[in-house]
C-alpha cells in the first residue's frame, strides 16, 4: 500500500494559508485535514499514490540537490516508510532545505512520511544516483 502523508504545525504568528501554500508548493494531496494539537493546529495532507511527489520530484532537480537529498532519504528508511523534515520557511519561497532536527526549522519543520512496499525504489525514483551532479539515469515513477 502507498501513503504519502505531510503535516505541518501553524503557530500563532503564522497565516494558516501561507504554511497549507509552502505545502503545496512541493506536494499534492488527496485529503487536507486539520486538527488541534495542543496549542498548534497540524495541517495533514495525504495521498495513496506517489504521483503526489512530482512538484518534489521536478523541484529536487531544479536545485540541483539530487546528492544531498539522497542521504537525507536514505537516512530516513524505517522498514517500508521514509520519513524527513523540510524547512518550513525556505518551503514558503519555493526552496527545499532538508533539516535534521525540528530546532533546525524555528516555526516548525514540514514533516514528510512516504510509505511504500520498497522504499529504495523510490529513492532511486526521486534522486537517482549522479556524476558531477547530472543524473546517471532517469527512472520512472514506481509502480502502484
Amino acid at each position: 500500500m502507498t501513503r504519502v502523508v505531510v503535516e505541518v504545525e501553524v503557530r500563532p504568528s503564522e497565516d494558516k494559508d501561507k504554511v497549507l501554500q509552502a505545502m503545496l508548493n512541493f506536494f499534492d494531496f488527496e485529503r487536507i485535514s486539520e486538527e488541534k494539537v495542543g496549542i498548534y493546529l497540524v495541517i495533514i495532507g495525504e495521498s495513496s499514490t506517489l504521483r503526489s511527489l512530482i512538484r518534489f520530484h521536478r523541484a529536487l532537480r531544479e536545485e540541483k540537490i539530487l546528492d544531498s537529498a539522497r542521504k537525507y532519504l536514505y537516512k530516513g528508511i524505517n522498514g517500508n516508510s521514509i520519513s524527513f523534515m523540510l524547512n518550513k520557511q525556505a518551503a514558503a519561497v519555493r526552496r527545499i532545505s532538508f533539516v535534521d532536527s525540528e530546532n533546525e526549522s524555528p516555526l516548525g519543520p514540514i514533516k514528510v512520511r512516504i510509505e511504500y512496499k520498497d522504499p529504495q525504489t523510490v529513492i532511486d525514483w526521486l534522486t537517482p544516483k549522479t556524476a558531477k551532479g547530472v543524473p546517471l539515469w532517469e527512472n520512472p515513477i514506481p509502480q502502484e
